[in-house]
C-alpha cells in the first residue's frame, strides 16, 4: 500500500470518527501563522502561508524481528532555512536566525511493505552563529544554540520500504507530532492575530521525500551514526562505512513541516482511534505482500 493510499484511508477513518462525534472539528493545518527565526516577537516575524521547508539526513538502524518484520531506530538532522519555498532565507532576512532540528524516532515495519512510528522526539533550535550546520560542532551542527521547540512523535505515520528496508525511491515519510503548552519558546511562533503559540498545546504534521544515500561522507557518518545514534558498527569501529541491506542505512530527506490545530478532547481521542484503525489496515496489507 502506498503512503497516499494510507493517508486516504486515514482521512476516511478520521471523517467517520468525526461524524460519530457529532460534527466535532478535526485537526486542521494552520495558515498565515507567524514565525520569527530570531525570537524577536510577532512584529518582526514572517507570515508563513503553510509550512517550513526542511532538508537533512537520517541514519536508520534496523533489527529483524522474524519473518518480514523489523523494528528500527532513526536519528536525523535537519536544516530549516526558509518557509513556503519562497527563497527568503532566514539567516539573510533574519540575522541570527539559523534554524535547525534533530529527530529521534522508533517504530516497526515489514520488508517490501510499510513502516510506522511508535514514538520519538523532534527538537528545534535557533543558533545565532552562522554556518555551523553540517559541521563537527554538536551533532552535525543541528543541536546548537537555543532549543526553541520540542514535539513528541505520535504513533502512526510512516511510509513504504523495499525488500532491503530502504525507502521507496523518493517515497514520502509522514510524521505526526504534538507539543504541550510550554514546549515552544516564547517569541518565535504566533497565530496571525499575534497570540504567542508558546501558551498553547499544538500539533504538527511533517512529510519528507526520502532517498537512500549510498555513499555518505565521513563527517555525516561520524556525527550522525557514531555520535548521535551511538552506532558501533562499520564506520564507527575503524572500518569504512557502507549501508548494509536490512541492517542500517543513510537517507536524505526534504519536505515540509506544518502546524495544526489541536482537536477538542473527544475528537482527538477519536482521531487516535482512526489512526490506529488505519494502521491495522496497513499492517494487514503489508503481511499479504
Amino acid at each position: 500500500m502506498t503512503i497516499m493510499k494510507f493517508l486516504k484511508k486515514l482521512a476516511c477513518a478520521s471523517a467517520v470518527a468525526m461524524s460519530l462525534a457529532g460534527g466535532a472539528n478535526a485537526a486542521t493545518v494552520l495558515n498565515n501563522w507567524v514565525f520569527n527565526p530570531s525570537g524577536g516577537g510577532f512584529a518582526g516575524g514572517q507570515t508563513i502561508n503553510e509550512y517550513l521547508d526542511v532538508n537533512g539526513n537520517a541514519f536508520i538502524d534496523l533489527t529483524s524481528t522474524g519473518g518480514t518484520s523489523f523494528s528500527f531506530t532513526e536519528h536525523a538532522v535537519f536544516n530549516i532555512v526558509q518557509a513556503d519555498s519562497n527563497g527568503r532565507l532566514f539567516p539573510v532576512n533574519f540575522p541570527g536566525g539559523n534554524i535547525t532540528a534533530t529527530f529521534e524516532g522508533t517504530g516497526t515495519g515489514n520488508f517490501s511493505g510499510n513502516f510506522t512510528f511508535s514514538g520519538g522526539t523532534i527538537r528545534m533550535y535557533q543558533n545565532p552563529v552562522n554556518g555551523q550546520y553540517a559541521s563537527t560542532e554538536g551533532f552535525y551542527g543541528a543541536n546548537l544554540g537555543n532549543q526553541i521547540a520540542e514535539f513528541t512523535v505520535m504513533a502512526g505515520g510512516g511510509g513504504s520500504v523495499d525488500a532491503s528496508g530502504n525507502p521507496v525511491s523518493n517515497g514520502q515519510v509522514t510524521v505526526f507530532a504534538s507539543a504541550a503548552a510550554g514546549s515552544l519558546d516564547a517569541g518565535y511562533f504566533f497565530r496571525e492575530n499575534g497570540q504567542d503559540l508558546s501558551t498553547e498545546s499544538i500539533m504538527a504534521f511533517a512529510f519528507t521525500n526520502a532517498n537512500t544515500v549510498s555513499d555518505p561522507d565521513e563527517t555525516l557518518v561520524d556525527e550522525v551514526a557514531c555520535q548521535f545514534a551511538g552506532f558501533t558498527g562499520v564506520g564507527c569501529n575503524g572500518d569504512a562505512y557502507a549501508n548494509v541491506a536490512g541492517e542500517h542505512l543513510f537517507i536524505s530527506n526534504n519536505g515540509q513541516f506544518k502546524l495544526n490545530e489541536v482537536p477538542e478532547p473527544g475528537s482527538l481521542a477519536l482521531f487516535g482511534i482512526a489512526m490506529l484503525g488505519a494502521g491495522v489496515v496497513v499492517r494487514k496489507r503489508a503481511a499479504k505482500v
